[in-house]
């Protein structure tokens, strides 16, 4: 099974607010997304390779409400609170906070946990307080996964390491794997792998070589977990990464690097296609 990953970050604000936003209306956004790619997907076999698109959390009605009968599409939440309502319990005092009871209520099928963009939020919190034992991150995010799964949510969770931990990545993204991954049923997460590292304007991307050598680690380590890369599926980087045999699949972001940067539904289907070779 191939996974295609759609992460539409904070996209949604509009170019005048300092956002790459040209699509839509911010009050339709998610909606004309959704509209304007999910017929397209429907060459494809839902036995081969599942899409699911994250949108932030403002989106996710209008985008479940877009969703036509039988459609190949599913929505995902961008995370998931580390605690949750129970009956008898917390009924809902998560003021700022996203439980993963309201996720799935939403109708959303699945969340991201631990993007590197959540990592660093994480870490710098934690630096805030004194902490330098930066595996508690992965205990967090242990209890994300955890509550994600008792809802019913399937689970994209991302590794990755930065360029003072790449020295290290065996460790690092060892001990993100054990921790992260500890008393969850393996079968219903896919791993998302960032190299943080060469992320970002200006930056060398990590070569086939180096992605097939994480791919297999975290195979070895998973007893053979799927894994996809997170680093930024591309028109450019499409083929390279189709020819990865570790790597079932990828997860976009902007489709669109130059000029008018941003995220395009024709071409978030164009890099489909070229990944796929359909």
């Amino acid at each position: 099974m191939k996974h295609i990953y759609l992460n539409l970050k904070r996209f949604d604000v509009p170019v005048s607010l300092g956002g790459v936003n040209r699509l839509a209306p911010v009050q339709e956004w998610g909606k004309t997304i959704v509209e304007n790619t999910q017929d397209a997907l429907r060459k494809y076999d839902p036995q081969k390779v599942e899409f699911v698109q994250f949108l932030p959390e403002a989106h996710l009605l209008q985008a479940v409400a877009a969703l036509s009968e039988n459609s190949p599409l599913q929505i995902g939440s961008q995370g998931v609170y580390r605690d949750n309502t129970a009956v008898g319990g917390n009924f809902g005092a998560f003021t700022t906070n996203r439980p993963a009871s309201i996720v799935k209520a939403m109708g959303c099928a699945a969340t991201l946990i631990g993007h590197c963009e959540e990592r660093n939020d994480k870490k710098g919190i934690l630096a805030e307080a004194g902490v330098s034992d930066m595996s508690a991150v992965n205990r967090l995010l242990n209890k994300e996964i955890k509550c994600a799964m008792d809802a019913g949510l399937k689970v994209v969770y991302c590794i990755g390491e930065t360029s003072e931990e790449q020295p290290q990545w065996e460790q690092v993204l060892g001990e993100q794997l054990s921790v992260g991954l500890d008393g969850v049923d393996k079968s219903k997460v896919v791993i998302a792998y960032e190299p943080v590292w060469s992320i970002g304007p200006g930056k060398t991307p990590a070569g086939k070589d180096y992605i097939t050598k994480i791919a297999r680690f975290v195979k070895e380590q998973t007893g053979g977990m799927d894994v996809v890369y997170g680093g930024g599926l591309k028109a450019d980087n499409a083929a390279m990464l189709a020819s990865i045999e570790e790597i079932d699949g990828g997860l976009i972001a902007l489709t669109r690097f130059q000029g008018e940067i941003g995220f395009y539904p024709e071409e978030y289907l164009e890099i489909i296609r070229l990944y796929l070779g359909e």
